[in-house]
């Protein structure tokens, strides 16, 4: 499952703009962010403030590592009740350094099914008021934007409190609303290969959730499945909708494929980064391997790590020195 920083939303915002704001161009590109892809690398994320202070306690080769992640292109979550600001920040920000930011909206209503990122908007009204919000921000400048992590497959699967129709219908009005701002791809979040193995069960599901007016579909956020075995369940889902849409694949922490172990979904060990931020996949139908999970940041409060969305730095470590690249 997905999990964002249970913590309160507005301070994270407002920081979040500030620093955006504060950059000059050159830093908003991502100083010395690598090549190779036209996706924004954001300057201040946790992975760069601690490869910093590696650097500045002469720790080279500890900041090299997290280097691999803080210098590639990562998205922004947003998951506070007026996200407009930062999506206005983030994406001219991106502007500036002439690249497309990555979002991810994440604050349906019942979020995470009251597990360990539990929380998004109190009602229906106020998660519509969060998708407009999120929309002015887009303006004219585009960007690829994540719907919902988990919320359609955790419907499928089953998810305590969540009125399935009126969940449907609140995904349906985010794709709506999102795609229709000028140069913005919007993939609808459909789960994992392992979380729904069968893809006919989301069909219906997806469709109800306004999947004919997005981009496509967004596979593997926030988890392990490798990057031929989410490809192949792609291809399956897209048969499935009547191949109408694209996919998008979180390749973020996928380099050594899933754990084969116990809570194999949280901060399992032994994982790597996986391929770096690319819209050259040779698939025609995939659009983009993207980091959308931010690697380093924990999946909840389990094997020693910190809650949810927090930046949990032994596990970056690990993921970066496990890397192929």
């Amino acid at each position: 499952m997905s999990k964002a920083p249970r913590r309160s939303a507005r301070p994270v915002l407002a920081a979040l703009v500030a620093a955006l704001l504060s950059v000059s161009p050159a830093a908003a590109a991502g100083h010395g962010a690598r090549a190779g892809t036209g996706f924004w690398v954001d300057p201040d994320t946790a992975a760069a403030r601690q490869a910093d202070t590696y650097r500045a306690q002469g720790r080279t080769a500890d900041a090299a590592l997290v280097d691999r992640i803080a210098q590639r292109p990562q998205a922004v979550w947003l998951h506070g009740a007026e996200p407009g600001p930062t999506v206005r920040a983030a994406t001219e920000a991106a502007a500036r350094a002439g690249r497309t930011a990555v979002l991810v909206a994440y604050h349906i209503p019942h979020r995470d099914c009251g597990a360990f990122s539990s929380g998004g908007a109190p009602d229906a009204a106020a998660y519509r008021a969060y998708v407009d919000s999120f929309a002015e921000g887009l303006g004219s400048r585009g960007a690829y934007v994540v719907v919902e992590p988990d919320a359609v497959a955790a419907t499928v699967a089953g998810c305590p409190g969540a009125d399935p129709e009126e969940r449907y219908a609140l995904l349906a009005y985010a794709v709506r609303q999102l795609a229709a701002r000028p140069g913005t791809r919007v993939y609808l979040d459909a789960g994992n290969a392992g979380w729904v193995p069968d893809p006919a069960r989301l069909v219906e599901p997806l469709r109800r959730s306004g999947v004919a007016a997005a981009t496509g579909i967004a596979l593997n956020v926030s988890n392990y499945r490798t990057s031929a075995e989410t490809s192949a369940y792609g291809h399956r889902l897209l048969t499935a909708l009547g191949g109408s849409p694209h996919f998008v694949v979180d390749t973020s922490r996928n380099g050594n494929g899933p754990y084969d172990g116990p809570d194999a979904w949280c901060n399992p060990p032994g994982r790597a980064l996986g391929t770096p931020p690319t819209t050259n996949t040779g698939d025609p139908a995939l659009d983009a391997y993207l980091w959308i999970k931010r690697p380093g940041e924990s999946d909840g409060s389990c094997r020693g790590a910190p809650p949810a969305g927090q930046w949990w730095e032994s596990g970056a470590l690990e993921l970066a020195r496990n890397a192929a690249d």
